[in-house]
């Protein structure tokens, strides 16, 4: 009787069925399973022997060097990590130009399409009843006076029609299979309509699948892209060159820019003014188009690398991670469990946006922000022991800001009465930046750097900089060098 139950409950068990051979399998059948099987088996201890030596490995030699980028949004943390795979893995960079042809292509229309909008926006107001009997507007709101369009500016914003199809393919190009999100983003003009942005999460891979999408997968550059596809959004582009050209200079439409303090060039993913070269019909991104490009990623991006070190010749290596974060608002609470056995944290504050708020909160200057996030880090405990590295960044962006006449101290009052060049004001931010952390942190040394890290010249010679800072710090703590 109980061996009767035992017999039962194992043929009831969904396990037990699940692995249990076909009731009626043939001898050549089996053969293929148990070959299978034995294949999946050695598949499975290769993958457990090799996390195995990496375990023996890194306990043998000094620990992998991670360093996490941090700062709001568009504070130039994914450029940062561009500039180290650059740097430190050139071949992979460049093998995923065809990707970022593509998100350059994308961000060439979205700037186009803000404008288009703004156009429309203007229309529409000189063709609708006075806001003063406007039940809906608001007392005491100022009315824009927009400067007249003509009807050469209506049959151009007809003719570029043909550009808002080429950004749906391009966006249902970049992220198939659902791996695409659409979050709302605002132009650079809080008051006019939404355009949709793409994001991605860094987790599904997307340079390498539209890679395979387009069906190239070399580093050569002269074969990144299918010149004979019909479809490729660069023949539109090229055909529309010249009208996006006259678009963009046209004199009524830099002063609608103006009325709406509108500045499409201080974004990431501007190409506007590079519309001969990324527009041309065989365009390849340069290294400097990858680095502005735009392309907002969710979750975590993580690069590794492994670093040279030590006099030429030397077979001294170290194993670097670099993690770049989310910047938004509503993902900084993902920042805390990266906090813990960081080597160094690299902070970004765009130093240029004085004058701008946040996206996600237009109560907020987005300089406050950075200033209020400084603080944040470096008073946290669990970051006693890392290093503090601030970058104030967008500096090329900051200076011409200041020489065009914008004044800091219009939006930062403490900044008073002094000159409103770059480099008094530089100086002042770094110093407000220092004494944040000498009353937060008063023990701690970091190191300060302005920068613009589109620049890659300037960018490389100062990551080279932070790289030799931080290796000598990972040999101090495995007791390497004194």
């Amino acid at each position: 009787m109980p061996s009767s139950k035992r017999q039962r409950v194992s043929d009831d068990d969904p396990l037990a069925r699940a692995i249990a051979p076909p009731l009626y399998e043939t001898p050549a059948e089996r053969e293929h399973r148990l070959a299978t099987e034995q294949e999946a088996k050695r598949v499975s201890d290769a993958i457990d022997e090799e996390l195995n030596r990496q375990r023996i490995s890194e306990k043998k030699g000094p620990k992998a060097i991670k360093i996490l980028l941090l700062g709001q949004s568009e504070s130039g943390k994914s450029t940062t990590l561009k500039n180290f795979q650059l740097m430190n893995s050139p071949k992979a960079f460049r093998s995923e130009r065809a990707s970022w042809r593509a998100v350059i292509q994308l961000n060439v229309v979205q700037s186009i399409h803000a404008i288009l909008d703004l156009m429309s926006k203007a229309h529409s107001s000189a063709h609708s009843p006075s806001t003063s009997s406007n039940h809906m507007t608001r007392p005491n709101t100022p009315t824009k006076e927009y400067p007249p369009l003509n009807p050469e500016h209506l049959k151009l914003k007809m003719r570029l029609a043909p550009l808002l199809q080429v950004e749906a393919a391009l966006m249902k190009k970049l992220l198939p299979h659902g791996h695409v999100q659409l979050s709302r983003l605002a132009n650079p003009t809080q008051s006019l309509p939404l355009q949709q942005e793409i994001s991605v999460n860094s987790s599904t891979g997307w340079k390498s699948t539209f890679n395979r999408l387009i069906g190239r997968d070399s580093c050569d550059s002269e074969n990144l892209v299918d010149w004979s596809d019909p479809d490729d959004p660069g023949v539109v582009l090229n055909a529309c060159a010249d009208d996006m050209k006259r678009l963009w200079a046209d004199p009524i439409v830099k002063k609608l820019m103006e009325v709406e303090k509108m500045r499409p060039e201080e974004m990431a993913g501007f190409f506007l003014d590079a519309l001969d070269r990324v527009t041309s019909p065989r365009y390849i991104p340069t290294d400097d188009d990858v680095l502005r490009a735009r392309l907002k990623t969710l979750g975590v991006s993580e690069h590794r690398f492994t670093m040279k070190t030590g006099p030429l010749g030397s077979p001294m290596s170290h194993d670097w991670r670099v993690f770049d974060v989310g910047g938004q608002r509503s993902l900084r609470a993902a920042w805390v469990p990266y906090f813990d056995d960081m080597n160094a944290i690299i902070f970004l504050a765009p130093i240029s946006c004085f004058d701008q708020v946040l996206q996600e909160d237009p109560s907020v200057n987005r300089l406050a922000d950075s200033f209020l996030l400084w603080k944040a880090i470096v008073s946290n405990p669990l970051l006693k022991k890392t290093e503090m590295i601030l970058f104030l960044n967008k500096c090329d962006i900051l200076r011409a800001k200041l020489a065009s006449g914008i004044r800091l101290a219009d939006y930062i009052v403490s900044y008073g009465s002094r000159p409103n060049d770059f480099e008094s004001a530089s100086q002042y931010l770094k110093k407000k930046f220092a004494a944040l952390l000498r009353e937060h942190s008063p023990e701690r040394v970091y190191y300060f750097h302005l920068t613009s890290v589109t620049d890659t010249k300037a960018t490389t010679y100062i990551l080279e900089n932070v790289q030799d800072v931080l290796v000598r710090d990972n040999l101090k703590r495995s007791a390497l060098v004194t």
